[in-house]
């Protein structure tokens, strides 16, 4: 019989100013929670099938801008897709999760910036890439700035990985991630509705795919998501005491070393006109 390694272990996160305590359904206090634990985020969090980033470039993008970039994630699968020959450019308002960025892709230019105020020129891009982030815009705001940045027949796409929640340990593994979390958003919403009229419809495509972990890694990836993040200490560990549990107990997950861990990415695409 195999047995279970232990989880690994999550680290503290950093102190927090006790009369700055974070509201774990405020946007700011989410938003900000990511500069926290940026390489744990780097390790953990998943990344994107090369399939829907393919979809949502067009063809030999010269320059691509990867917005609200974090770790890299979708930077690391736009650069392959995108080819040797094109300029891969990170905006992203967290300086720990660009330094993790730049550690893992020194090739890529880096710029702090929000998506509502883009630090690039005017039509200075080929494709504007969002993965996992649109939630955090000021969606006409953003959707503004991107149209300046694009040149004409650019195109803006946004990824969205979910966890498939029709997987029943999943459903239970997501129910005590977001369990009271009033921003969460529903999975398959579309990202890119009223985008306005500087861009086409927008189109929608799904990929399903799995990513392998090591058994203890859901208690790390639980511990990254901004929700958790926020969350008071003792609540916190609550959760992912919860993880463990899951994790020891499930008939699909007990005795397992590395667990599948099944995703639907959600991918929409609009051409700048």
């Amino acid at each position: 019989m195999t047995s279970t390694p232990p989880p690994p272990a999550v680290p503290d996160p950093t102190p927090v100013d006790p009369a700055q305590v974070a509201d774990p359904q405020a946007h700011a206090d989410r938003a900000a929670s990511f500069e926290r634990d940026a390489d744990v985020y780097a390790q953990v969090r998943p990344s994107y099938p090369r399939e829907a980033v393919e979809w949502m470039l067009p063809a030999r993008p010269r320059r691509v801008l990867d917005l609200a970039a974090g770790t890299g994630k979708l930077t690391e699968v736009a650069a392959e897709v995108a080819g040797p020959g094109a300029e891969l450019v990170a905006v992203d308002l967290s300086p720990a999760m660009l330094q993790e960025l730049s550690a893992r892709l020194p090739g890529v230019t880096t710029h702090r910036g929000t998506a509502e105020d883009v630090p690039l020129a005017d039509a200075s891009v080929d494709a504007v890439l969002v993965g996992q982030a649109w939630h955090w815009f000021d969606a006409t705001a953003a959707a503004a700035e991107i149209a300046r940045v694009l040149r004409p027949g650019g195109a803006l796409g946004v990824a969205w990985n979910d966890r498939d929640a029709d997987v029943e340990w999943v459903a239970r593994f997501g129910e005590i991630l977001h369990r009271g979390d009033r921003l969460e958003p529903a999975a398959g919403n579309d990202p890119l509705a009223g985008l306005g009229a500087a861009f086409t419809a927008v189109e929608a495509h799904t990929v399903r795919w799995t990513d392998r972990v090591p058994a203890g890694a859901l208690r790390v990836l639980a511990g990254t998501r901004s929700y958790l993040l926020t969350l008071p200490d003792d609540e916190r560990a609550a959760r992912l005491a919860e993880v463990d549990a899951l994790v020891a107990t499930h008939p699909a997950l007990a005795r397992r070393t590395e667990i599948e861990l099944p995703y639907v990415t959600h991918a929409y695409r609009a051409t700048r006109r």
